[in-house]
C-alpha cells in the first residue's frame, strides 16, 4: 500500500470470507504461554485495527489474539451498502466462530463498544455461540447524550446515507479527515505525521473515505437502541474493567463515571492526559491496565 507501517501490518492477517464479504482478520499467537483465554479486539470509528499495533505484543504475551477491521474499515471489503451495529456484530460474531473459539475476553474501543454490546447482548440471549469470559471496555461513546460530537461527525450526519460522489478528490478530503482525527487526541499528545499518514492510507484504500456518511450510521443505530447495548455493557455478567482516557474529547470521562456508577463491581483506570486513543497515545500504561484488568 506504500507506507511500511500498513504494508507490515496487511503481511500479518488474512482476509477470510464472513458474510459473504472478505473481513480482515490478525489472529496472534500467545507469545510465551497461552494461559488465559483469547482476546477479540474491536476497533472505533474511523479507524481500524491498525490502532492496536502498539499494545498487541503485551496483550498476546499470554493470550491468542484476535483483531478484525469492521466491513468497510482499514482492509476489509468497502461496499456501498447501510452499515450498522448488527451488520459489524454479525460479522465479528461470524468470525469467532469461524476460528473454533468457545469464550473469549473482550476489548473493545469507540464504536466497538457498541458492536461489542450488541455480542453481550446475544450472549444474554442465548445465541452468541461462545462465551464472553472477561472484558475492557475504552472510550466510547457509551451514553450518546453525553457525548461531544465533532464537528466532522455532525457534518457527516447531516449528509445522506449515501456513498460520496467523485466532485472532490482524495487529496481535498484528506485534510479534513486527519484534523478530526487529530483533534480527539489529547492536545500534549498529538499524532504524528506518520500516524495520521498510515491512518489516512487505511481509510482512503478502495476509496474507504468515499463510505465515511455510510460507516458512520452506527451513531443512529446507538441512539435507536442504546438501551439494548449500553444495557447488556453494564449488566452482562463477566468481570468488567473500565479504561479511559481522561481528555477524550468526544467520549467525555463522565461516561466512564456514569458506568462504573451503573456496575458498581466494574472497576474504573483513569489515565491522565490522555484523549480518546489511548492504545496509541500511552501504549504502555494501557497495556497494563488492560492486562491487569483481563488477568485479574
Amino acid at each position: 500500500m506504500g507506507i511500511e507501517a500498513v504494508d507490515q501490518w496487511a503481511s500479518r492477517g488474512k482476509r477470510i470470507d464472513a458474510g459473504g464479504f472478505r473481513i480482515f482478520v490478525l489472529d496472534e499467537p500467545a507469545a510465551e504461554s497461552e494461559d488465559d483465554p483469547p482476546l477479540l479486539v474491536l476497533h472505533g470509528f474511523p479507524s481500524c485495527s491498525f490502532d492496536w499495533r502498539h499494545v498487541l505484543p503485551r496483550l498476546a504475551r499470554r493470550r491468542r489474539v484476535v483483531l478484525l477491521d469492521f466491513l468497510g474499515f482499514g482492509l476489509s471489503d468497502k461496499p456501498d451498502t447501510r452499515y450498522g451495529i448488527r451488520l459489524q456484530a454479525n460479522l465479528a460474531q461470524q468470525v469467532v466462530l469461524g476460528l473454533g473459539l468457545r469464550e473469549v475476553g473482550l476489548l473493545t474501543h469507540d464504536m466497538g463498544d457498541t458492536v461489542g454490546g450488541e455480542l453481550l447482548a446475544r450472549s444474554l440471549e442465548g445465541t452468541l455461540g461462545f462465551e464472553v469470559v472477561r472484558r475492557v471496555v475504552t472510550n466510547g461513546s457509551i451514553y450518546l447524550a453525553m457525548a461531544q460530537l465533532t464537528p466532522g461527525q455532525l457534518a457527516l450526519l447531516s449528509l445522506p446515507d449515501e456513498r460520496l460522489g467523485t466532485e472532490r478528490s482524495a487529496e481535498e478530503w484528506k485534510p479534513g479527515f486527519l484534523a478530526g482525527l487529530a483533534g480527539t487526541f489529547a492536545p500534549a499528545r498529538q499524532p504524528s505525521t506518520e500516524e495520521l499518514d498510515a491512518q489516512w492510507e487505511l481509510m482512503a484504500a478502495d476509496e474507504g473515505y468515499r463510505l465515511l456518511p455510510r460507516l458512520i450510521r452506527y451513531i443512529e443505530d446507538r441512539r435507536v437502541d442504546e438501551s439494548r447495548f449500553t444495557g447488556a455493557i453494564e449488566t452482562h455478567p463477566s468481570p468488567l474493567g473500565i479504561v479511559w482516557g481522561e481528555l477524550d474529547p468526544v467520549a467525555v470521562h463522565p461516561m466512564a463515571l456514569r458506568l462504573r456508577d451503573a456496575r458498581p463491581d466494574s472497576r474504573l483506570n483513569t489515565l491522565q492526559g490522555v484523549g480518546h486513543y489511548p492504545m496509541i497515545e500511552d501504549p504502555d500504561r494501557f497495556a497494563s491496565a488492560v492486562v491487569h484488568y483481563l488477568a485479574d
